[in-house]
């Protein structure tokens, strides 16, 4: 998944038709999305993203559809209580800012396609238009009940993408079934094996290009290669990486084996404490390639959040 996919839609659509870009600028207390989310829209009808659906997605769609009607740079902001005004659930509170992007902001949107070295973006709210630019400053996060910010004034979110890199050893079924999965979450997937009729996406390369990549690897590293042989290869080569989780499939056998090999080599407990054998969440049962996909997916997302 990129970072930002919306600045890819929007770049490929804009200058053949008028969008609009709804962005979630603050959420305090239940909210359906966090801020930072955005969703975008053409003239044609077409949107890509959600804000969190409901009566509120719809109200704010509402708006940046009658934005369009006006000149390329105009926004607005809109404070959403979404119990009282909306009747949603939630009971939170939203700000957002909805603008019918303009043309010239192309620059900033091409910034994006990678991985940007700035954690902020500063947005100067101009009567002719927005202004941005990237910003090294740091930036709180915005309040969805403070006044909202005016023409002439500005305001930095923070841009810093908390994906996380995953190194994915294997594809076979259920390699190929969690690339699938991991492509549509907040994860950046590097895919490698020995295999060269690997499926489209997947880096192929020798043993020893795949273990010096393993020891290079950040972040997790998946390993469920189709060789026993070659996965303790690479759990000896990711337990030299600053990675903070090893994922490796298997039993509770092949566990018990590659330990005991690990600690003849002079492996400790607190190396082998970042391996996980078997694989996945252990309450998502079966052995199914998509069922085993889903529990290191969500696995991976418990890490993430800081739940496990």
């Amino acid at each position: 998944m990129k970072p930002y996919p919306w600045a890819d839609w929007l770049l490929e659509r804009m200058d053949g038709q008028p969008c609009a870009l709804i962005s979630l600028l603050a959420a305090e207390g239940s909210t359906p999305r966090e801020a930072g989310t955005r969703m975008a829209l053409g003239a044609s009808g077409e949107a890509f993203g959600t804000i969190g659906g409901g009566n509120f997605e719809y109200q704010a769609m509402e708006q940046a559809r009658r934005i369009l009607g006006l000149s390329p740079g105009s926004w607005r902001i809109q404070d959403y209580p979404l119990g009282p005004l909306l009747g949603q659930c939630c009971g939170g509170r939203v700000r957002v800012l909805i603008e019918h992007v303009d043309p010239a902001q192309r620059p900033w949107l091409e910034a994006l396609r990678d991985p940007p070295p700035f954690p902020g973006l500063r947005t100067e709210l101009a009567e002719g238009g927005l202004r941005r630019a990237f910003t090294e400053g740091a930036s709180a996060p915005l309040s969805a009940r403070s006044p909202a910010p005016k023409a002439g004034e500005a305001f930095v979110e923070s841009l810093a993408p908390p994906f996380a890199p995953v190194a994915l050893f294997g594809a076979g079924h259920v390699g190929e079934a969690l690339a699938r999965i991991l492509e549509d979450l907040p994860f950046r997937l590097s895919w490698f094996d020995e295999r060269t009729e690997s499926p489209p996406g997947v880096f192929a390369a020798d043993r020893a290009t795949l273990c010096a990549e393993a020891r290079a690897a950040r972040g997790h590293v998946l390993i469920l290669t189709h060789d026993h042989a070659l996965d303790y290869e690479l759990l000896r080569a990711a337990l030299a990486s600053p990675a903070r989780f090893i994922g490796l499939i298997g039993s509770a056998t092949k566990r018990a084996r590659f330990f005991g090999r690990l600690r003849a080599e002079g492996f400790s407990d607190d190396d082998l404490a970042r391996v996980a054998c078997p694989i996945g969440l252990p309450e998502v049962k079966g052995k199914a390639p998509a069922v085993v996909a889903v529990a290191v997916a969500a696995q991976l997302l418990s890490l993430e959040s800081g739940e496990s």
